[in-house]
């Protein structure tokens, strides 16, 4: 009963690290380069590009909000937009809402038929 712990604590020798002591830093930073690119970085663009079509809404143009409502833009204020969403039928809601910005005649990205 007693001979198995003392036979595994001998079978179990230390393992002696033989690896650099500036292997591990190293390790995390390239990791930390790896996630920058493929995470944040594209993240940062995309954001970029939302902000810029955002900006550039105006009065007359189509746009998918959020909600899943298509409308047409009416009036621009500071931070809201009055939005048309059916004959004499008009809501405000803010600039962030804007999922997407449509063409004339164009369908949102989310619902178009797979080919």
């Amino acid at each position: 009963m007693y001979l198995l712990p003392l036979t595994i604590a001998e079978a179990a020798p230390a393992a002696a690290s033989s690896g650099s002591p500036l292997q591990f830093p190293i390790m995390m930073v390239i990791l930390f380069a790896i996630m920058y690119f493929m995470m944040i970085r594209p993240q940062k663009r995309r954001e970029k590009e939302r902000k810029e079509m955002i900006s550039n809404v105006k009065t007359g143009t189509r746009v998918l909000l959020t909600s899943g409502i298509i409308g047409q833009i009416t009036n621009v204020k500071d931070g809201v937009l009055v939005v048309r969403i059916a004959e004499n039928t008009k809501i405000e809601v803010v600039k962030s809402a804007i999922s997407q910005v449509l063409e004339k005649g164009e369908t949102p990205a989310e619902i178009e038929p797979s080919k």
